[in-house]
């Protein structure tokens, strides 16, 4: 388990947000490699953490290294959408901060085996708790054309979906695509040669958007906007981390509309939908990594966090 190490992104900044409070209840709903939340715990005294991921290789990683701070630690294997329902299981009615750190992490990306790398060969998984049933199998396999456009361009951002969907269904009509590198090869044949001499990989798009369909990623993310906020006391903090622009569009609205209040037209006299702000952002823009940062993980580059506090 000790191959699972994954490096921070944003720590110090998280760490901040949080303004942890060492008799605090807190929730890392993406427990990962347990960096952030080692941070969390060790600032804790009559506290406790929550940690909950879905990857069960994970959580056996962060055990490991939170082992000096097991006395304040709690474990669960569970999806970071269903944290209300786990506190709750847990008897707590509400927590003083939550942190969410999305998107994949890096020993899922470099454990060939997980199929999450268009980097190296393995089968078609992706998935990111092994207990789900649907895999990247599945997808590229069984998939309508127009389900595979559609994530493609929606999930992936790719304006080369309709050619890289129909290269895949005529190939899988031969035989089925069952590794990542077969997969990539189709991808790298059906795109213009433009976009192979592009400094992103030319299956970095679709990479990204078979995962987040085989793991509902930002249905997940939006599931717990939902569920984070009403979780919080007052006072408490919400601290979030996106990679793309996908999660990041969701956190953001999210926040923004429980920090609106009134709802009202701006022709009404007085208020009558009765809306008060639920929360306050403590950042307008998200908090960005620094330059030292970046040259020490270069993964970190699109990371954005994003805090709000509990009015």
């Amino acid at each position: 388990m000790s191959s699972f190490h994954h490096v921070s992104v944003l720590l110090d900044a998280c760490i901040d947000a949080l303004a942890i409070r060492p008799d605090g209840v807190y929730v890392d709903g993406t427990l990962g490699g347990g960096g952030h939340s080692r941070e969390i715990a060790s600032r804790l005294t009559t506290g406790h953490l929550i940690g909950i991921d879905r990857d069960e290789t994970a959580l056996a990683a962060a055990g490991a290294r939170l082992a000096p701070f097991m006395d304040r630690v709690t474990l669960v294997h569970s999806n970071f959408c269903e944290m209300d329902s786990v506190t709750r299981s847990l008897g707590y009615g509400g927590v003083d901060g939550v942190l969410l750190d999305l998107g994949v992490s890096s020993p899922q990306l470099d454990e060939s085996s997980r199929g999450f790398s268009y980097m190296a060969d393995a089968p078609l998984d992706m998935r990111m708790d092994r207990g789900d049933t649907l895999t990247a199998y599945q997808v590229v396999n069984e998939w309508s054309y127009e389900e595979l456009k559609r994530i493609l361009f929606d999930y992936g951002e790719e304006r080369y979906a309709p050619l890289i969907a129909g290269a895949i269904c005529r190939r899988r009509e031969q035989k089925p695509i069952s590794t990542t590198l077969e997969l990539v090869d189709i991808i790298r044949g059906s795109v213009p040669p433009a976009a192979l001499r592009e400094k992103q990989h030319p299956a970095k798009r679709s990479f990204q958007a078979i995962r987040i369909a085989v793991n509902d990623e930002l249905g997940a993310v939006s599931k717990a906007m939902e569920a984070a906020i009403p979780m919080l006391n007052p006072g408490g903090r919400l601290a979030v981390i996106t990679f793309h622009s996908l999660e990041d569009r969701i956190v953001k609205s999210s926040m923004a509309e429980a920090a609106r209040g009134c709802t009202c037209p701006p022709s009404f006299p007085v208020c009558v939908c009765g809306k008060k702000p639920k929360v306050k952002l403590l950042s307008r823009k998200p908090i960005l990594p620094g330059a030292e940062e970046l040259e020490e993980n270069p993964r970190a580059r699109s990371a954005k966090l994003r805090v709000c506090e509990k009015l």
